[in-house]
């Protein structure tokens, strides 16, 4: 009780003495008041306290309680023009430099992000450089191991992990081309990789000591700065150095087995691949990893199959550390066994050898051969493995497998040497010659649908790439061929080409599909045009998929409005037979005929051109259907569509499809009678608003002003005598109706 009493008011004084000198600094005029408040915040960061000004429990409630705001008003002074470079050094850069170092990174960072381009902020920028010169991310880095078992902030925690491992970024950002050196992330990553390993070091002289500690911090950082893309620079420092420690101290193996059992397992993959890269044997590796495979499910599916079956990327020298880190203990070789097995089964598989490259298949013998290395197993194992996978077809040259086993030891009377002398004395085929390949062409297993509905219904569900390739590539010809089957799921196959999405990189997608969608608008021109300008100003469709409509769209007009290419003409039909001279009795007459026509001289023939057949226009039916459906709802904006607003790009390519579409129906005898023909109210408003005009209007300008709009209406009102039967007839039936 009585020590309580005693921090209680130590605390107070020292409240008290702070709260003086921060009022001092901001508020007071004098300049030589600020540098004593300036010396008296120093003090409490002064651990010699050779002066004997504060007491380390003083010291302690400073650093606790007031050095955030110490701070602050720092990050003030540093922007303040009324001190010295010489002051500024001596009184304002020590509470960065002296102080809790997390904090202290904080308030830098925060500082550099808010700041304007101005000499504080270079005067910052230099605090925060001399600031990692010092070595104070290494005591920051300790600082967080010595708090093992105490309670933190795990906001206080993350933010600083953000700031500490994104200290490049963040500069970078700010000072753009006047960015420091030391901010590159070539030069701060590895400095970052060095105060770690400063840390690790005085972990362990703590943990000799008998002081708890923890790297829970540490391997946060190393996980995060990894996942981040910058795992090279980072254990290129790091790999090598521990590579040593962990050499001869079981202490350092320790420390090492927890920092990586303490790295989030969301960045735990590129920890362990950025080390089995860095790492030069697999006994270093296994020092450093030791058997994290086996009690951490990420880091066994890392080791055993991403890196080895999955990423191809990697040198033979990732391969050859992993799987000296698998079989060089006897708990981790069932991993190995397990993997070995399970590739094998794979690799004998028909779709293995059907679809997999021969490099890929040199890897896997490879990883065979060298499982049979580390484990010894029977010779007759290799009349097992010859049989079930060809292996003579694929294997290297002997001097490649020869250069590649010779970093492997191989006890001579082991069954694998045995192995290795038999794949390296296969007669070569150098001096063969070989075949002429350049007209080969792969071909697959898949064959392109013979039959418009198996060829929808690949388009619709199937997940096999080659096949859904196939059959959109055959697609426009089926149509084509297939009149009658198109007609049938027209509009079914328009609505899964109009969805369909390139998921397999298809060499040429967009072309083929609009092939297709083309070949069916042609084929079957009214429902589908009719689905199509439905379904153009449909909600959920994209803008790429409106303007693959218009172009659709575009192209079946102009094909449609196109005579057919007349098959039967004398150019195209097929050559008569000439008979043989000597069966022939008159062909001397046609000798003598094309004689007396080579001599001959003629001032003209006249035309020798043909004319092209006359045919009916095919777009003239459907014109009504390719243009009013598409000015219904040009000004009714949508929820994700607007022509009149944002999506100006397609009202762009509206106007002009719909100006093709008018160019194309010149000479087409488009019948609007379908809008007027069956509506008898709409008939008779538009005869009542004519008569209204022709009524209003004074009778000697009538035909002066409306003398054209007069000659239109009389040629209208003469029409109705054609539709005056259909109008009668659909009366008959309203009234028929109404009596019902």
């Amino acid at each position: 009780k009585l020590a309580s009493n005693v921090q209680r008011k130590f605390a107070a004084a020292a409240g008290a003495v702070v709260a003086q000198s921060l009022r001092t600094l901001s508020s007071s005029a004098d300049h030589a008041d600020k540098i004593e408040a300036l010396k008296t915040l120093n003090s409490f960061l002064d651990d010699a306290a050779e002066s004997g000004a504060t007491s380390a429990a003083e010291r302690e409630e400073f650093r606790r309680a007031h050095y955030s705001r110490t701070l602050r008003v720092g990050v003030g002074l540093l922007q303040a023009d009324w001190m010295s470079a010489a002051q500024r050094s001596q009184l304002v850069e020590p509470l960065f430099l002296k102080g809790p170092p997390d904090q202290a990174l904080l308030a830098l960072m925060e500082a550099v992000s808010q700041l304007s381009p101005s000499a504080g902020l270079d005067r910052l920028v230099s605090v925060t450089e001399s600031f990692l010169q010092s070595g104070r991310l290494a005591d920051l880095l300790w600082s967080s191991c010595l708090q093992s078992g105490l309670p933190g902030s795990p906001q206080l925690d993350e933010a600083l992990l953000a700031r500490l491992t994104a200290l490049p970024d963040i500069t970078a950002n700010k000072l753009r081309l006047g960015n420091r050196p030391l901010f590159a992330p070539q030069r701060y990553y590895p400095l970052l990789a060095s105060e770690m390993l400063a840390a690790l070091e005085r972990t362990c002289q703590a943990l000799r000591d008998g002081t708890d500690c923890s790297v829970a911090f540490v391997a946060q950082t190393l996980g995060k700065v990894c996942v981040q893309g910058h795992s090279g620079p980072v254990l290129a420092v790091m790999a090598p150095r521990l590579a040593v420690c962990t050499r001869s101290d079981a202490l350092w193996q320790r420390v090492c087995w927890k920092l990586l059992q303490n790295v989030p397992e969301r960045w735990l993959e590129g920890v362990l691949t950025g080390l089995v890269q860095a790492v030069k044997s697999p006994e270093a590796f296994s020092r450093i990893v030791g058997n994290l495979a086996l009690t951490n499910k990420k880091a066994q599916f890392v080791l055993t199959h991403k890196v080895l079956l999955l990423q191809y990327s990697y040198e033979t020298q990732v391969l050859r550390t992993v799987l000296g880190h698998l079989a060089s203990d006897r708990e981790r070789r069932p991993l190995l066994v397990q993997v070995c097995a399970a590739r094998q089964a794979f690799w004998c598989s028909e779709r293995c050898t059907a679809k997999t490259d021969c490099n890929l298949k040199i890897s896997y013998i490879f990883l065979k051969l060298v499982y049979l290395i580390r484990l010894s197993l029977v010779l007759f194992t290799i009349d097992l493995l010859i049989k079930q996978t060809s292996i003579m077809t694929v294997l290297p040259r002997p001097g490649q497998v020869s250069r590649y086993f010779s970093r492997f030891p191989i006890n001579s009377f082991c069954p694998a040497n045995r192995i290795l002398r038999l794949f390296c004395c296969r007669p070569s085929d150098d001096d063969l010659t070989p075949y002429d390949m350049s007209g080969d062409q792969e071909t697959g297993q898949a064959s392109p649908p013979r039959y418009l509905r198996d060829c929808l219904e690949t388009l619709m569900s199937s997940e096999d790439s080659e096949r859904v390739e196939l059959s959109l590539r055959v697609a426009e010809s089926l149509v084509r061929r297939n009149v009658f089957a198109a007609k049938e799921i027209s509009v079914q196959m328009t609505k899964v080409l109009l969805h369909m999405e390139d998921k397999y990189s298809i060499s040429g997608f967009l072309a083929l599909r609009q092939a297709a969608m083309v070949a069916l608008a042609v084929t079957d021109s009214v429902p589908v045009t009719q689905y199509l300008t439905a379904e153009f100003y449909s909600l959920n469709y994209s803008l790429r998929q409106r303007l693959d409509i218009l172009e659709v769209l575009a192209l079946a007009a102009q094909e449609l409005s196109t005579p057919f290419a007349d098959k039967t003409s004398p150019s195209a039909a097929a050559p008569e037979l000439t008979s043989y001279p000597a069966t022939d009795p008159a062909h001397w007459r046609q000798v003598v005929e094309k004689r007396i026509q080579s001599k001959t001289r003629r001032i003209s023939k006249g035309s020798t051109h043909r004319g092209t057949k006359a045919a009916p226009n095919r777009y003239a039916p459907a014109a009504g259907y390719f243009f009013f459906p598409l000015l219904r709802n040009y000004d009714k904006p949508e929820v994700t569509f607007d022509l009149l607003g944002s999506d100006h790009l397609v009202l762009g390519r509206l106007i002009h499809t719909l100006g093709l579409f008018m160019h194309l129906a010149v000479n087409a005898p488009v019948l609007f009678m379908h809008l007027f023909l069956f509506c008898l109210m709409v008939r008779r408003g538009v005869l009542f608003a004519v008569c209204a005009v022709f009524l209003s209007m004074p009778s000697q300008s009538l035909l002066v002003d409306l003398g054209e709009q007069l000659f239109e209406t009389r040629t209208w009102l003469s029409g109705k005598n054609q539709i005056k039967c259909i109008t009668t007839e659909e009366e008959k039936k309203n009234t028929i109706f109404t009596k019902n």
